[in-house]
């Protein structure tokens, strides 16, 4: 006789399988219109479907395995040479996202990821800071954009860093047929690119957060301030200079006294072990109120280590002049949330493993 139990969860999975398949369909529907060729939709959708399959690795022959073709050419060819515009499906999937994540608090992280290569003929490749290891590596680095709030995160937008070594040389250019329009741009001005595409389709978030890379740079979080008049939380080194009154210091020189009262035990969020709690502080510096905003120094330090300056983080603030530091906390606690979207994008979805070479790729 049958378990009712397991007829019962056999039919639960059956009616989330279904749930699940319809929306695949519906997103493969807002899709489809951005592929004027049905032989490039047909190799778009199960693109996608064998992107979310199990199979272990996504590279291109795993994943013409996975459809039932006999080689991987379809799908390179897709990548590689068929005409559909890529920025424009990417803007679909980002205002698909943002539909379904959207809350009042949200918030947009910038960051980059490494892409291991063993040759030197994938576009953008060479010897470069590779995160996952911490060393000098060949590799491609992304630049990337995602989207945060209390009901999930997901990347929701992408650059290719392109090094000087590619951009000023012409005949590296024609081999990964790199557009002429294609120039050095740094990190952080990939990251406003990103930041301006999205504010132009409208999205506002509440806070902007990112690393050192980005925190110091000046031009950048200027712009931030001045341009985008966007709140953000970023990472700076101890060094970071800062002005109060007339008075110019780096950022470890503001840092409070082990036994200031200025220190509050706050959490920064939940992790894997509950609450993470730090011991937290602030300094505002100069800024421009006129518009209600505020300029700080915030300062995070391990509960375990609180003398050891090892242990000791720093960041910059911008936001409204009434942000309590408990706000400031949570937010510098999200930071991670991309680094959690590279850990599944690279595990369940191949991100570094498509074998394409071409800028379009």
């Amino acid at each position: 006789m049958l378990d009712p139990s397991n007829v019962f969860l056999t039919g639960v999975a059956l009616e989330a399988l279904s749930q699940w398949d319809n929306t695949l369909k519906t997103f493969q529907q807002k899709l489809g219109k951005h592929f004027a060729r049905s032989e490039a939709r047909r190799a778009a959708f199960d693109y996608i479907q064998a992107l979310l399959s199990p199979v272990e690795r996504k590279n291109g022959w795993q994943i013409a395995e996975q459809v039932g073709d006999v080689n991987p050419y379809r799908f390179q060819h897709l990548l590689g040479r068929a005409q559909w515009n890529a920025d424009t499906v990417c803007a679909a999937i980002r205002q698909y996202a943002v539909e379904h994540l959207k809350s009042e608090t949200d918030i947009l992280a910038i960051d980059e990821t490494g892409f291991l290569k063993q040759g030197e003929q994938s576009v953008g490749v060479q010897v470069q800071y590779y995160g996952t290891t911490g060393h000098l590596e060949n590799c491609q680095v992304g630049v990337f954009m995602s989207y945060i709030s209390d009901k999930g995160q997901t990347l929701i937008d992408r650059r290719l860093y392109l090094p000087r070594s590619w951009t000023e040389d012409q005949n590296k250019r024609k081999k990964g047929a790199v557009p002429e329009e294609i120039l050095f741009a740094t990190k952080p001005q990939l990251a406003i690119q990103m930041l301006e595409s999205a504010i132009a389709e409208g999205i506002r978030p509440a806070w902007f957060v990112a690393d050192e890379v980005y925190g110091n740079d000046g031009s950048f979080w200027w712009w931030l301030e001045k341009t985008a008049k966007q709140p953000y939380v970023l990472t700076v080194n101890k060094k970071q200079p800062v002005v109060i009154g007339w008075q110019r210091y780096r950022a470890e020189d503001l840092l409070p006294q082990s036994d200031s009262q200025q220190w509050q035990r706050l959490s920064c969020g939940a992790g894997s072990k509950g609450e993470r709690y730090y011991d937290w502080a602030r300094v505002p510096v100069n800024c421009d109120k006129s518009d209600g905003f505020q300029r700080w120094l915030l300062f995070r330090r391990c509960l375990e280590h609180p003398d050891d300056p090892r242990f000791i983080s720093y960041y910059q603030v911008f936001a409204n002049s009434n942000t309590t530091l408990e706000a400031m906390a949570q937010i510098a606690g999200q930071r991670w949330r991309i680094e959690e979207c590279f850990k599944f994008a690279k595990d369940q979805l191949g991100l570094g493993e498509y074998e394409v070479r071409s800028w379009h790729g």
